[in-house]
């Protein structure tokens, strides 16, 4: 495996420097260098200068930092047309689209604002594109509010309060992403556009992503299967990584977090430079913490986990265009929880592969590092390459990725080193794309992207899904055009998936564990039984989209956008056929299911005024052959119980889940008033609406069976806020801020056969501050983010939580069963930057 590692990041490399050298001999002879951009930054209301703002242009991956004058200069530029961010913390980021054909000067003067409210965005289209003025509902996060959110255990965890988004837990550090009620298989997570792949049907693992390495975060509300594939037809979350740093710096940060609640320590040190467009960057980061508490549960039993993450990048910048090579390794040990207690309500737990004795959990252990006997362990390696090339009048773009996945669950507490689940994936994901302007305004984008996978059982006595190969492959066009205040992009897109399924048969023999029987008799050897048949399968089907924006005035603007989605089922939905020991389901497929398609709309309004800024997104998503869990009944139509080996046993450890298909519609939307009298004081509103229904199959749909399972409830959030850029003497960016979440009861849940059940409300306080310590020439010399989360120690339950259900078959009668969230947590970041640069620079 490390062999195969080196090999791919030797050849990648090789390729990067054989690729490069003649086209950077040649750059200043092919005519389509014309020079640079410069100005200067300044303060609108004082005009005096801003050291030390950003000024980038996305497309190109160039930028540079205003010397203390607020002088800036980029060299280098290609011929065309881009668009430049200019950014400051404390002040709205100023857009400006620049049209190159020689050297050009852009003076930016950037007014006081804590709100970005022009970010720009390269999630979903070829070109950088101004958030406010993309048809498709996005959101973004910078890293200034990724940073306030210290709290947060995990990447995913960074982005669930973002209005319309949410996350499916098992935990403090296993998030799974929702959008507008879809998650799964249905949301692409992606690293700087490279789709992440790992099991993504599985519960009880996370994003195998280091939330240090994250810069900022882009989110599309929607299908956003044109540019990203079948599997994003509820959207994407794209996790982007840090820019390059000016050339001839070299900049570093060391960073830790300290949580109170589950003793969280997560350290991370990250280095980045650029010499004439030799680009660098490595982040190591180390993350552990011990089971996190509540006051109705205590401290609970096997939530702890240790996290070690690396990663590395190498790349040029030049006139030509640029290419990045990134490695990175993902290595994750989680404890496994059951949720399992005795009479006292004391957490007990598994010592014998039977589980014919449980112990008490002593308070020593409750209160360890130490990983249990029963954990899973979660390996990413990745790498992957993003390129651009300056290509006649326009630019083509590369994008290849390879990644292999190595999940393991160790559930045989008297053998620990066998495990239950062991499966490795390795997927090559492929994205080729080419925009140009056409002239008269439009920017069209031809490409086309997919993958390959390849999945493997490895030695285990758990087999959830069999080894199969996969492929896709999806052409695919967009095109964009502005005519005056109105602009249009659409596009289209036709998918084609196959998959090959291998046939598995379990050797049961007593003696042993069960294991894969690899024999070659499988039908006629005794206790020899077949887990998969197998499987040949392949989808294809159509998707597009047509959206606008309408900009009424600089204070209005209206959107609207008609999107269609295809996805194939995954592998899971059509031949799961097993336990899978860290979520306690027993899954079970279907191999006749059919294709889902949905179409959405949406419709968005949003007003920027002086003291107020209001917005309205709504949406409509209706879905042809939805596919979700629901529990399975046994003879006594109570929810089936059975072993690892799929028998029926009211205490076994596993619920028997089965995959089902039906017409669906998810409607709702989301709301934000954010009244701000002054510019450092802001009162924020949201409001977030999920509704989501199962039409059936025909017929009437009974009330037990006509909602969908894991939809979020209604959701508020209010927050008052004060921010200081300028500070006082030493001390810049400071910010304090009060927030109340309510979220309200959530009795439209899926309660055939036991699937969910009924999820009271609950309100959290949560409050934070921070600011920045400078030294006398005005540079950072010290960060410091302090967030409090559920401050009043509610006792509350997340209908998004796999915790809630995880305890005792039977629980006592006047006992709330399942495990509730975290308690009272107060976190402190602290991040200390340093510049490496030589003196000359």
């Amino acid at each position: 495996m490390k062999l195969k590692l080196f090999a791919l990041l030797f050849f990648s490399f090789t390729y990067i420097i054989a690729f490069s050298n003649p086209i950077i001999n040649n750059a200043k002879d092919d005519g389509k260098v014309v020079g640079s951009l410069n100005g200067v930054i300044t303060d609108r209301s004082n005009g005096m200068p801003l050291g030390g703002a950003s000024i980038s242009i996305p497309d190109l991956k160039k930028g540079a930092i205003a010397d203390d004058k607020g002088n800036y200069i980029i060299k280098d530029i290609p011929k065309g047309t881009y668009l430049v961010e200019v950014s400051f913390i404390g002040y709205a980021t100023y857009t400006q689209k620049v049209s190159f054909s020689k050297s050009t000067i852009l003076n930016a003067q950037l007014k006081t604002s804590s709100m970005e409210e022009d970010a720009v965005v390269v999630t979903g289209f070829s070109r950088a594109t101004n958030i406010k003025l993309a048809p498709v509902p996005m959101v973004a996060l910078s890293k200034a509010e990724i940073n306030m959110n210290a709290a947060a255990g995990n990447v995913i965890a960074e982005i669930a309060n973002i209005p319309g988004v949410s996350a499916v837990t098992t935990g403090p550090n296993i998030s799974k992403p929702f959008i507008r009620g879809l998650g799964y298989n249905r949301v692409v997570t992606a690293e700087d556009g490279i789709r992440q792949e790992g099991q993504q049907w599985g519960d009880e693992h996370g994003i195998e992503v280091d939330q240090n390495s994250i810069d900022r975060v882009e989110v599309i509300k929607g299908p956003a299967s044109l540019t990203f594939g079948p599997d994003a037809i509820g959207g994407v979350v794209n996790l982007i990584t840090a820019a390059p740093v000016p050339d001839g710096k070299i900049l570093g940060a060391v960073s830790g977090v300290y949580g109170t609640n589950n003793g969280l320590i997560n350290s991370s040190i990250k280095l980045q430079g650029n010499h004439n467009g030799l680009v660098w960057g490595t982040v190591i980061s180390d993350k552990e913490a011990k089971n996190y508490q509540n006051q109705k549960d205590g401290r609970v039993y096997a939530t702890n986990y240790k996290e070690r993450d690396a990663r590395a990048m190498i790349g040029l910048n030049k006139s030509w265009g640029y290419s990045y090579l990134n490695a990175s390794l993902f290595d994750d040990e989680q404890a496994i929880p059951d949720g399992s207690r005795d009479s006292l309500r004391k957490f007990t737990k598994q010592i014998t592969d039977q589980d014919d004795s449980r112990p008490t959990v002593s308070e020593s252990e409750l209160n360890s590092y130490k990983i249990p006997t029963l954990h899973q362990h979660v390996q990413l390696y990745r790498i992957y390459d993003n390129s651009s090339i300056h290509l006649g009048n326009g630019n083509l773009l590369v994008n290849l990725g390879y990644q292999y996945s190595h999940r393991r669950e160790f559930t045989h507490p008297t053998n620990p080193s066998i495990p239950g689940l062991n499966l490795e994936l390795t997927t090559y994901t492929y994205d080729v794309k080419y925009n140009f302007d056409l002239g008269k305004g439009y920017e069209p984008t031809f490409g086309i992207n997919g993958m390959y996978q390849n999945n493997q059982l490895g030695y285990g006595t758990d087999f959830p899904i069999p080894a199969y190969h996969q492929f896709d492959f999806g052409p695919f066009f967009v095109i964009k055009k502005t005519f005056g205040k109105l602009n249009l992009s659409g596009g289209a897109r036709f998918d084609t998936r196959s998959f090959d399924g291998k046939a598995a048969y379990v050797d049961g023999t007593k003696e042993f564990y069960p294991k894969l029987y690899t024999g070659p008799n499988p039908t006629t050897t005794p206790n020899v039984s077949e887990q998969f048949a197998a499987l040949k399968k392949s989808f294809s089907g159509p998707s597009g989209s047509l959206g606008g924006s309408y900009k009424i005035s600089d204070a209005f603007i209206l959107k609207a956008n008609v999107a269609t989605g295809f996805r194939s089922p995954s592998i899971a939905e059509l031949s799961a056929n097993g336990a899978d020991p860290g979520s306690q389901i027993y899954h079970v497929g279907n191999s006749d299911f059919k294709p889902e398609y949905s179409i959405q709309g949406d419709f968005g309004a949003f007003l920027t005024l002086p003291n107020l800024s209001a917005s309205i997104e709504l949406f409509d998503n209706n879905i042809e052959h939805y596919i979700f869990q629901e529990q399975m009944l046994d003879a006594n139509g109570n929810p089936e119980r059975v072993n690892a080996d799929g028998t029926s046993n009211p205490n076994g450890n596993y619920s028997k889940f089965t995959y089902v298909q039906s017409k669906a519609r998810i409607d709702g939307g989301e709301f934000n008033v954010d009244i701000h009298p002054f510019h450092w004081l802001h009162f924020e509103n949201s409001l977030t609406l999920t509704y989501g229904t199962n039409l059936g199959t025909g017929g009437t749909v009974p009330d037990s069976l006509k909602y969908l399972p894991f939809i979020p409830p209604v959701h508020s959030h209010s927050e008052l806020r004060a921010s200081f850029a300028k500070g006082f003497n030493t001390l810049r960016n400071l910010y304090a801020f009060v927030g109340f979440d309510h979220f309200n009861a959530q009795n439209r849940f899926f309660s055939a056969y036991g699937t969910e059940t009924y999820t009271a409300g609950y309100n959290l306080l949560s409050a934070g501050i921070g600011g920045n310590i400078i030294n006398k020439k005005g540079k950072d010399i010290l960060e410091l983010y302090i967030e409090g989360t559920n401050l009043a120690n509610v006792n509350y339950q997340s209908n998004m939580s796999r915790l809630k259900y995880f305890d005792n078959p039977n629980v006592p009668a006047g006992v709330q069963p399942g495990i509730f969230n975290m308690g009272r947590n107060i976190s402190f970041k602290v991040v200390v930057p340093f510049d490496l640069s030589s003196h000359k620079s």
